[in-house]
């Protein structure tokens, strides 16, 4: 079963997407499943999992919506105000809906370079164990030895760190993120998404090679049992087409066996998700 692990919804206001800036305008518009649904079947996808892209529960509340609304969304991570005192009781109420299954919060985005350290952060993202949810890490290469230290100190937490953290292809200056790929993936608890590449790059002009680099480290590290696919559509649209993102992650995975594949593609996700077939 092929799923594509990190896929983005939205009807789009610019208030509620800051971070879609002026040189981004293929994003300012609304994306929505039945744009995305050709390009899954196309290419063999059976589902897919929906991602936060903002912090209000309001999004998390429409993603979980179109999720009951279409089959092939197999599950939601969503967003939740990880300080709130009445946490143990939203996620309750969340947990309820059986396709919310983890939580993510834009870290990259913080001004505070502690934050992923701050006691009432790491309170809040502890509770999400007790719920059998996971936690999608947002960072970029200076926050992953703060990503590892949360790792370590919350054994029983399920991370999964998307877009490999964003490593500096248009530089090629990737000492300090592949030193911090390989202590966070010491961790036996984080699983890592193949994804978002081709925005690391330049959009018009990326080359295979320079995500080959990259792919390498984080299959040295993580080993193929704990890779999974995210195109990160529609985000990917910046560089490249759904079908463009997919032939290239196949190309970096070809040397695999067909079950590694088949886990990278698919069954790795249904694992740390705890999606429903």
């Amino acid at each position: 079963m092929r799923v594509d692990a990190h896929v983005h919804f939205w009807r789009y206001a610019p208030q509620d997407y800051p971070w879609i800036g002026a040189d981004m305008a293929v994003l300012a518009a609304d994306h929505l499943p039945a744009d995305l649904e050709p390009e899954l079947r196309r290419r063999g996808f059976a589902g897919a999992v929906a991602v936060q892209a903002t912090h209000t529960v309001q999004e998390t509340r429409w993603l979980l919506d179109l999720a009951a609304r279409h089959g092939w969304v197999l599950g939601v991570v969503g967003w939740v105000d990880l300080c709130d005192p009445w946490l143990e009781r939203t996620l309750a109420g969340w947990c309820r809906e059986p396709r919310f299954v983890g939580v993510r919060h834009l870290v990259q985005d913080e001004a505070d370079p502690g934050f992923l350290g701050r006691s009432d952060v790491r309170r809040g993202i502890a509770t999400l164990a007790r719920f059998d949810l996971s936690f999608d890490l947002l960072v970029r290469p200076h926050l992953l030895p703060a990503a590892a230290a949360l790792a370590r100190a919350l054994p029983r937490q399920r991370f999964v760190l998307d877009h490999i953290a964003k490593p500096p292809i248009r530089t090629g200056a990737l000492g300090p993120w592949r030193d911090g790929i390989r202590e966070l993936a010491r961790c036996g608890n984080v699983w890592c998404k193949l994804s978002g590449l081709v925005t690391e790059a330049e959009w018009r002009t990326w080359q295979a090679g320079q995500m080959r680099a990259c792919a390498e480290v984080v299959l040295e590290a993580f080993g193929p049992g704990r890779i999974l696919f995210g195109s990160d559509w529609p985000v990917c649209r910046l560089a490249a087409a759904h079908g463009t993102v997919v032939d290239l992650a196949e190309d970096l995975l070809a040397g695999l066996t067909p079950a590694e594949r088949a886990a990278a593609f698919g069954g790795t996700a249904l694992q740390v998700y705890r999606l429903a077939r």
